[in-house]
Parts: structure tokens; sequence; C-alpha cells
């Protein structure tokens, strides 16, 4: 196999679909954006409530972290932000099929639209490509949310601090790790499968 088969430094998943012309790039960019909206909405549905917390688990964080590591940053944020804009104009895939802007949730939806920006910058840099590099992206994207997320609990509740870190950041460490442990193998996976072809 020559290396003009490899993808070139600085692409990720999503460039290596075919788009002939620029007309046939913007559809599929339009394409992708839409789908990566729509996978972290249906993902959002896999909610499981937390006894004591108001964040249930959800497999919409993993949702946002892939979507942003094979779309990019640019059409990650896109995908985010449709994804966001809907949910806020009432379309019900939130978490549990919630919908609307505010509650106290939704600090890790803003903290999923960096998420997928900074996740999508890494993956440009290979950050998807390895699977200690995919751990590192991963929890870079996870800290964002989280970052984000927590103190807009806090805000949001009027509780201290402390216990929205206690409700809505410890309770997950185990399936965030779970989450990463998935991406680990399944992005670099993708890339070799790519490579192949």
């Amino acid at each position: 196999m020559s290396t003009a088969a490899f993808p070139r430094p600085g692409a990720v998943l999503a460039d290596l679909l075919p788009a002939a012309t620029a007309s046939r790039a913007r559809v599929r960019d339009a394409a992708l954006v839409v789908g990566g909206a729509a996978l972290t909405g249906i993902a959002a549905q896999i909610a499981v409530p937390v006894p004591g917390s108001p964040v249930p688990v959800t497999g919409q964080t993993f949702a946002a972290l892939l979507v942003g590591a094979s779309l990019g940053a640019g059409r990650g944020l896109l995908s985010l932000a449709l994804y966001a804009l809907a949910g806020m104009a009432g379309l019900p895939w939130f978490a549990g099929g919630a919908s609307g802007a505010g509650g106290a949730t939704f600090g890790y939806i803003l903290g999923m639209l960096l998420a997928a920006t900074a996740v999508g910058a890494l993956a440009r840099r290979g950050g998807d490509r390895g699977v200690l590099r995919t751990a590192a992206t991963m929890a870079a994207g996870t800290a964002l949310i989280y970052g984000v997320g927590v103190p807009y609990l806090a805000l949001s509740t009027g509780m201290p601090f402390g216990r929205a870190v206690a409700v809505g950041l410890v309770p997950f460490l185990l399936g965030d790790a779970l989450k990463a442990a998935l991406a680990m193998g399944a992005l670099p996976a993708a890339w070799k499968l790519a490579n192949r072809r």
C-alpha cells in the first residue's frame, strides 16, 4: 500500500468521506452536523437516574465527545450547537426527553459545546489515533464538561459547590472511565480500518 492511501496529517475521521466537489463537501458537512446532533439527542435518551442527584447518567456525553473527535472542532461545535438550540426550542431530546433552556443540568450541555470543539481540535492533532492519546483527549473533553456543568449546577440550584461536586461529578467518574475505555478502543480501531482501505 502506498503512503498516499493514508489520511493526511490534520485529518479527522469525517474528512475521509469522499466529496468530489466543494458543493458536495458542503452537503456532506451539513449531513454530518445534523447526524452528530441527532446521535447526541438519541444518546441522551439513555438516561439512568442517580439517587440524590438531579443529574442522570446518560449517553449524551459519550456521543458529544465522539462527535467532536470524528467531525473535528468546527463541525463538532456546529453539531452540538444544533443539538442545544433544538432542545432549547422544545425538541424533547435532552436527557430523558427534557427540553428548554436553564434547568440544573443545562451547564453540562454548554460544557459539551466546549468539549466537542476541544476534542475535535485535539483529534486534528492526532489525539484520537492511539489508545493513550485517545484517553488523554477524552479526559480533556470530560473535564470541560464538568468544568462548566458542576458550577452551573451549584449556581442554578443554590447548593454549595462541594455538594455540587458530590452529586454532579463524583457519581459519574466510573461511568466516564468506561466511556473513555470504549473510545480508546473505537477511535484508534476506526483509524486502523481506514488505513487498510
